[in-house]
């Protein structure tokens, strides 16, 4: 984590202990620094990913500026080394302070990712929702990597201080490694589904899920072919893995 900020480390990444407006006012700060500013959101799946990924874990760890919080897996993984969250920063929440954050300082905004025609239907959206907010261009996440370079090049061409980039981790997390610098963008954001949400594509889960931080049993529920390995089998392997770490911990 390239700030220093109040962490609580799960499986080997640092992840922030902030209120949301903390959180916020680092990704202010780390925006205007140099180098731009890659900010993570790390819940259950991310973190299965990086325990058996020495290269993400450690992109997690020295790449990020910000590793947020995200669910109720985190929450209780700190639970077990007896720390806290003040808040469950999810993205579909989050993303939008952080969009509301670009309108205040007149940071233009790209949106890279999800399905064709996806990204522009939330962006039109949340251009909608939020005052003064101005997006300069969004693109599906459907290219090969022999085309990285042009897409760069075309998010630098808009002027984007601001890339929210929707590809599913690790994806979007590597991508924006190798890219975030030749766009020209100050910061840029690893979103997952949060276009899909902020377009319609697929309904959020009832307030209730989101305060719990369960909005996974609902995505679950919503397409269980596709998730059924990440959630039913990963979530109690990443609590194993947890509680094995703190044993371990406690023996060293």
């Amino acid at each position: 984590m390239l700030l220093d900020l109040p962490c609580v480390e799960i499986l080997g990444v640092p992840i922030a202990r902030l209120e949301p407006d903390e959180a916020l006012a680092a990704i202010e700060e780390a925006t205007e620094k140099d180098p731009p500013a890659l900010v993570a959101y790390a819940n259950a799946h991310t973190l299965n990913l990086a325990w058996t990924d020495a290269d993400y874990r450690k992109l997690l760890q020295k790449n990020a500026a910000i590793v947020l919080n995200d669910g109720a897996g985190v929450a209780i993984a700190a639970r077990v080394q007896r720390r806290s969250f003040p808040a469950n920063l999810n993205g579909s929440d989050f993303n939008p302070r952080i969009l509301e954050l670009a309108a205040r300082r007149g940071w233009p905004v790209y949106f890279l990712g999800a399905r064709p025609g996806v990204a522009q239907r939330a962006a039109e959206r949340l251009a909608g929702d939020i005052t003064g907010l101005e997006v300069v261009g969004a693109r599906d996440g459907y290219f090969s990597l022999d085309e990285e370079q042009q897409v760069a090049a075309d998010v630098k061409e808009s002027g984007a201080q601001v890339l929210m980039t929707a590809m599913g981790n690790p994806l979007q997390e590597w991508w924006l490694a190798r890219n975030l610098s030749a766009t020209g963008a100050g910061l840029g954001v690893g979103v997952g589904a949060f276009f899909d949400f902020a377009a319609g594509e697929v309904p959020r889960a009832p307030s209730w899920m989101n305060r719990f931080g369960i909005e996974w049993l609902h995505r679950l529920v919503l397409d269980p072919r596709r998730l059924w390995r990440r959630y039913v089998l990963g979530n109690p392997l990443f609590l194993l893995r947890v509680v094995r770490e703190r044993v371990r911990g406690r023996g060293a």
